[in-house]
């Protein structure tokens, strides 16, 4: 895969992955463009690791925009360890949902990497999902209420975006969109919300890595694919880091809706394509 395809999909991957708009349908749609696809023989090999190598990118943004948080939950995972004579304190609270709400995303991604269905890159698919998910974004921003913060939440509420999270397992959901969606339906303001929705996606992102991570030490890459893997980290990163602070700056002052046109938009737009067969 030539460098500059690596860099584009690194800055798709890095702004999409913090925008409600979906990562994962981006990605596939930027690989049509590229005139990659499944009939690659390296499809599930090369190209899925240099996707997850840009995730891996991400997870670094979130450490660096979210330092302070994600310092209070490791400060919170040592506080479980006396939870029985000190109770369960605000940052060890905070911990334990993040746990607790990543068990269902973990039990259906480890089937699905086991499985590597066709489905989980298809592009009509990705498409219908950026229309319904984006219109379902768009409820969840009108209609609810924005009274609560990432304090109320009890474990009930984590298991709920924990479970809506696994659907951002079907191309053109966005993780960080559809666990949005369900952070507003439960009331949250929209800066908590995202708040929420990152801290718990640092954990899935990291696991996606770590997964990566094993089919590297089992199928090493070559030294020249090594570099692509680097190339794609610091750059989704880098474009990582610019979404999250767009993202939070804009949330203090509007709403989702500018997201929920443009999901809907580009969806409809693919499947004008797709089914009038202008984009196979």
């Amino acid at each position: 895969m030539p460098l500059y395809h690596i860099i584009i999909l690194a800055i798709v991957q890095g702004i999409s992955e913090f925008l409600p708009i979906s990562s994962s349908g981006h990605l596939i749609l930027t690989h049509a463009l590229l005139h990659e696809g499944p009939g690659q023989p390296d499809y599930w090999g090369e190209t899925l690791t240099l996707d997850i190598a840009v995730h891996v990118g991400s997870l670094l943004a979130i450490l660096l925009y979210f330092r302070k948080d994600i310092w209070q939950v490791v400060l919170g995972g040592f506080d479980l360890l006396s939870v029985h004579k000190n109770g369960l304190t605000q940052r060890s609270k905070l911990c334990l949902f993040l746990m607790a709400g990543t068990v269902p995303v973990v039990i259906i991604g480890l089937i699905l990497h086991i499985y590597e269905p066709a489905w989980a890159r298809s592009l009509p698919l990705a498409a219908w999902g950026l229309v319904i998910f984006g219109i379902l974004l768009g409820v969840a921003d009108l209609k609810c209420p924005a009274t609560r913060t990432g304090a109320d939440l009890t474990l009930k509420d984590v298991m709920i975006i924990g479970l809506a999270q696994c659907l951002a397992l079907l191309p053109g959901t966005s993780r960080s969109g559809i666990t949005m969606t369900a952070g507003r339906f439960l009331g949250l303001s929209r800066v908590e919300a995202a708040r929420f929705s990152f801290l718990l996606g640092s954990i899935a992102i990291a696991g996606a890595g770590f997964l990566a991570a094993l089919g590297m030490v089992e199928n090493p890459p070559s030294n020249g694919l090594w570099l692509d893997i680097a190339a794609g980290v610091v750059v989704s990163c880098l474009a990582a880091l610019g979404a999250m602070h767009v993202l939070m700056k804009w949330l203090t002052r509007s709403s989702f809706m500018v997201f929920v046109w443009y999901r809907v938009g580009l969806g409809l737009f693919l499947l004008v394509l797709l089914y009038t067969g202008m984009l196979g």
